[in-house]
């Protein structure tokens, strides 16, 4: 649970390098299950985008419910997490686009979210609520 700035301090102390080759194996299994992630929001999932994590707390409580799941419960990561086919935009601000590829924890050359609780591949114009610049 991140509560403190130590604790956000040792989550960046985790990130993985985008540097880092993957393997061919690696490669395929991001993309097989990107593909099975696909598919479950192209077929009506609904995942609880709204209320966005803009507080401490609100983060706090979606990692704590992320963090009760089992690692391959992919299914309810996407529900909870709230991820969107499509970058997320509010009503208030027209210039700003929550997307994946413009998140802190997305992988750029891997597309995947590296956030400790989901550890997902996903494309670069999906969204969810844990969104990070």
């Amino acid at each position: 649970m991140v509560q403190t700035l130590e604790d956000l301090d040792y989550l960046e102390s985790c990130r993985m390098s985008d540097n880092e080759p993957i393997t061919p194996e690696q490669a395929s299994e991001d993309e097989a299950l990107r593909l099975t992630l696909r598919d479950y929001l192209q077929s009506g999932l609904k995942t609880e985008v709204e209320p966005r994590a803009y507080t401490s707390e609100q983060v706090n409580e979606i990692i704590n419910r992320l963090q009760s799941l089992d690692e391959t419960d992919y299914r309810n990561k996407l529900i909870i997490a709230g991820f969107t086919l499509t970058p997320y935009k509010t009503d208030d601000d027209d210039d700003v686009e929550q997307a994946c590829e413009t998140c802190m924890y997305y992988l750029v050359h891997r597309r995947f979210c590296e956030l400790p609780e989901l550890m997902l591949p996903v494309d670069d114009e999906w969204s969810c609520r844990l969104w990070r610049i």
